[in-house]
């Protein structure tokens, strides 16, 4: 296959750790394409990994939409060329967010009858498989035709992402009654209920997230990114109340050995860099999404997601469903 585009600059430990990363994924075989500066093989070694000159960084602080049109030369852009030209098959960044968003639907383009490009992301489900969460922060408001393209878009994903034969979609209210909600959920549950290729199974709430009861919940990206965000929190904390308290005193430390070979998985289960970033499902070629802070063990994970969805065929899947429904 072609070979993923990694932006070498983006995120907080660029470029050493993203370029660490590639390096890795490049030695197990899948293709990568690296894009930084020219010199950037003086600054951190590449390997010998191909390159594709950007003068120009987009920086967290730079307003997204602004820094697209204004930094052409970007990394962020010419990633977002790449896959666009051909010369690439999918992009990833650790960088701005927005300005990742922005480069992939304004160079690449939307998937032809999607009205809007969503950001969905695997929320972790103790003893179970994921569950995929969108729109995770692209649209602050939304319509209710869009949120039935969301389950859409998402069904899809978490058939290819996680196997799932035929995953099941929640919509993301006050209450599981069909009748509870704002004007939107309202709306957006009577479209839902008859939208073809979705198993949709009525409204969830935010406590079913991290069950096993739905694969796929779907939410304005207002609320779906506040969801996001107060879970990585919730469970940041937890993590660390209990190695504080395993640390506590010094009776506690033999019991806290014995119990860490169990207490591994889970932690592998709940970790977000197990799964190596987001996806921006509606644009016209693969687009991955990781935390500003990945290790060297995310962006793997996030340029091995990027091949797996790229082997599915996944934005013809997209194209193929948003065609269908009516």
């Amino acid at each position: 296959m072609l070979p993923v585009a990694v932006d070498a600059m983006g995120g907080d430990h660029a470029p050493e750790t993203i370029v660490a990363a590639a390096r890795a994924v490049a030695a197990a075989g899948t293709p990568v394409i690296l894009v930084g500066p020219a010199d950037l093989a003086d600054r951190v070694d590449t390997g010998g990994l191909p390159l594709i000159p950007a003068s120009e960084v987009i920086e967290m602080h730079d307003d997204p939409a602004q820094g697209v049109r204004r930094k052409k030369d970007s990394t962020l852009v010419r990633a977002a060329e790449a896959v666009r030209d051909g010369t690439a098959s999918a992009m990833i960044s650790a960088g701005n967010t927005g300005a990742t968003m922005a480069a992939a639907l304004l160079r690449m383009g939307r998937i032809k009858g999607v009205s809007r490009p969503a950001i969905a992301t695997p929320i972790p489900v103790p003893g179970s498989l994921p569950t995929v969460l969108l729109d995770a922060g692209a649209n602050a408001e939304v319509q209710p035709d869009w949120l039935v393209q969301f389950a859409q878009m998402g069904t899809v994903f978490a058939r290819h992402r996680f196997d799932i034969a035929t995953p099941r979609v929640g919509l993301l209210s006050i209450g599981e009654e069909p009748g509870k909600g704002d004007t939107l959920r309202k709306e957006a549950y009577e479209l839902l209920v008859v939208a073809p290729g979705i198993d949709f199974i009525g409204n969830v709430e935010g406590r079913d997230v991290m069950t096993d009861g739905v694969d796929v919940v779907v939410t304005d990206g207002f609320t779906g990114n506040v969801v996001l965000k107060t879970l990585e929190g919730g469970m940041r904390t937890v993590v660390r109340s209990l190695l504080a308290a395993f640390a506590s005193e010094e009776k506690y430390k033999p019991h806290a050995e014995a119990l860490l070979p169990a207490l591994l998985p889970l932690y592998e289960t709940l970790d977000p860099e197990t799964y190596g970033g987001a996806i921006l499902l509606g644009v016209d070629g693969v687009c991955i999404i990781s935390h500003g802070s990945s290790s060297e063990r995310a962006i793997v994970n996030g340029i091995n997601v990027a091949r797996e969805m790229v082997e599915a065929k996944i934005v013809d899947e997209i194209r193929s469903a948003v065609s269908a429904a009516p």
